[in-house]
């Protein structure tokens, strides 16, 4: 796996590093729309919603995964976690390949794999109450007996700063806030060694994120999860990720260590995204770079770099042959899929 972009066979201090927890190589998912019929004669539409993503993620480490609403993180994050069947590529997780487990395999894994949604308002049962909400995954995987499981919702709620009371209520009853806080709570329940964050700050308040985030932040570290955190504000993700990558039309176009990603990016839309974020003492006059036009449709990406059409930088190699993911000159942990990041 040296190959794959971010991963390091040797860790800070010429220790040998731990074997990645999660490895994608190459993954890929399309979505076919419509098929060519007898009666209509339409050609088959195919929505390459992600192409070629490859990644690792190690032990304990936070991964941010970045870029606009329709670049593919979702989808991604949905593939991971089996709510997506892959089209092509691998996904291994401690060394096992997942793609080709069978149903009681994949089971197991998705036991260590939880997901956080980006909507609490549609992502709890509201039929049931909470108490149900955090164990149903513990009941499903039969983890436990129905004493150890309320006993494992009561320690869980507290974990997440809410009352122990809070466990006969339902759904509808909380603000935004607390929802996410359940939600949780439910993925901590069956004590994952990977959580999956998708958009969780989305839909909340801004007085709300900052809870959620440092709450994130804490449980990483008490519970020692790897965590895959993904988002379409650089801002939110700076003091929680380790490394980032940015994603843009269903590939990663850059991925590196979170400080070298902001001090120096290689990729033109990495470099906008950078300077888009507010900065307090400037003015609006200081808004850095715009990036130009719109997301090309995933149903017809671009020829060539599928940013070229909205890249300052974009020269005639850039409109016919595709860049590939490599180390940036002088930084080898940090790849971009660039022609021109030197």
């Amino acid at each position: 796996m040296n190959d794959v972009p971010g991963f390091a066979a040797v860790a800070p201090g010429g220790l040998k590093a731990p074997p990645p927890l999660l490895e994608v190589e190459q993954l890929t998912v399309h979505f076919t729309l419509a098929k060519k019929s007898f009666l209509t004669q339409r050609p088959a539409s195919v929505l390459q919603a992600v192409s070629d993503v490859s990644f690792v993620l190690a032990p304990g480490e936070t991964l941010a995964l970045v870029g606009e609403s329709g670049c593919g993180k979702t989808t991604l994050a949905r593939a991971l976690v089996g709510l997506y069947p892959p089209t092509g590529g691998g996904i291994r997780f401690k060394g096992a390949e997942v793609t080709t487990m069978s149903t009681a395999e994949k089971k197991r894994v998705r036991c260590e794999i939880q997901m956080i949604f980006q909507d609490p308002y549609e992502s709890l049962n509201p039929r049931l109450p909470v108490s149900d909400v955090i164990t149903e995954p513990l009941r499903i995987h039969g983890l436990g007996t129905r004493r150890e499981r309320a006993e494992r919702a009561r320690e869980l709620i507290a974990q997440v700063g809410l009352p122990v009371d809070a466990l006969n209520r339902y759904p509808h009853q909380f603000s935004g806030g607390q929802r996410q806080r359940i939600a949780i709570a439910r993925a901590l329940g069956p004590k994952p060694a990977l959580m999956v964050s998708d958009e969780p700050l989305s839909a909340l308040d801004v007085s709300i994120q900052s809870q959620i985030l440092n709450l994130l932040a804490d449980l990483r570290e008490r519970e020692h999860l790897s965590l895959l955190f993904i988002s379409h504000d650089l801002a939110v993700v700076h003091h929680l990720a380790d490394r980032i990558a940015v994603m843009y039309l269903g590939r990663i176009v850059e991925i590196g260590p979170r400080t070298d990603l902001y001090a120096t990016p290689s990729h033109p839309y990495s470099q906008a995204l950078i300077e888009a974020i507010p900065r307090i003492g400037q003015g609006r006059r200081s808004r850095g770079r715009v990036i130009r036009g719109d997301l090309p449709s995933p149903l017809a990406p671009p020829p060539g770099c599928a940013f070229h059409p909205r890249c300052p930088k974009a020269q005639d190699i850039c409109r016919s042959e595709a860049p590939v993911l490599a180390a940036a000159p002088g930084r080898p942990l940090q790849f971009a899929a660039c022609h021109f990041k030197d």
